[in-house]
């Protein structure tokens, strides 16, 4: 059995403890609307808007695939604007039109900010022809999308490590870009009480959730 290092196993406690804080899969919301943060709100909702899996092997000893991931919605791109606006000392211009940015992305994306490991570093390169993992998005009134971007994120920089910062060495990390709408229609529906990201494959599967407030 290959072992991993012990800087990478002190990664994965601190994933594991991460994972705690948001394993109790703390509702939240899709809506609309205006926020009041401040900067040092921004480690709340980072955790707020996380989930953390690990699909083990049959033995039970070695991962099979652990992946950390950050739902950047509506409500997380508030926080992350104004978290980088005070870390840069943006203008008052300046973050105004940078919200304005995200906040219109996240009309046309549900995006999401992926670390994952495998046990083999293949197996972690969901852009491949034949990945050994298929992503998708799910709710609970049947809607299952598939991404239209995978975009790898080769060399982490000081943004993904401070902003995310279970970016490692370790984990190759994505962002994860889905349609808000299709022809068919919204691919979360408006009254989903469960948004899903779920990681398939001929090794297993995993689903990370968000479940949602009561409207």
């Amino acid at each position: 059995m290959r072992r991993a290092p012990l800087s990478s196993i002190c990664s994965l406690l601190a994933l594991t403890l991460l994972g705690s804080a948001c394993g109790s899969a703390q509702p939240v919301t899709l809506r609309e609307g205006p926020r009041e943060y401040v900067a040092a709100d921004y480690d709340e909702l980072l955790k707020r808007w996380t989930r953390v899996e690990r699909l083990y092997s049959l033995q039970g000893v070695d991962d099979v695939l652990s992946v950390t991931a950050t739902f950047e919605s509506w409500e997380f791109r508030w926080a992350y604007v104004v978290r980088y606006a005070e870390d840069y000392r943006l203008s008052i211009p300046q973050r105004r039109d940078l919200l304005e940015q995200a906040l219109a992305d996240t009309r046309q994306y549900h995006q999401f900010y992926v670390a994952l490991y495998g046990n083999r570093p293949q197996d972690s390169d969901i852009t491949r022809a034949n990945p050994a993992w298929v992503v998708r998005l799910a709710d609970d009134k049947g809607h299952v999308t598939a991404p239209v971007e995978i975009i790898p994120i080769r060399k982490p920089g000081v943004l993904e490590r401070t902003y995310f910062p279970y970016t490692t060495v370790w984990r190759q990390a994505f962002r994860i870009r889905f349609p808000v709408k299709t022809a068919d229609g919204p691919t979360v529906a408006p009254d989903a009480g469960l948004v899903t990201l779920r990681f398939a494959g001929p090794l297993g599967n995993l689903e990370l959730r968000w479940p949602q407030q009561a409207q």
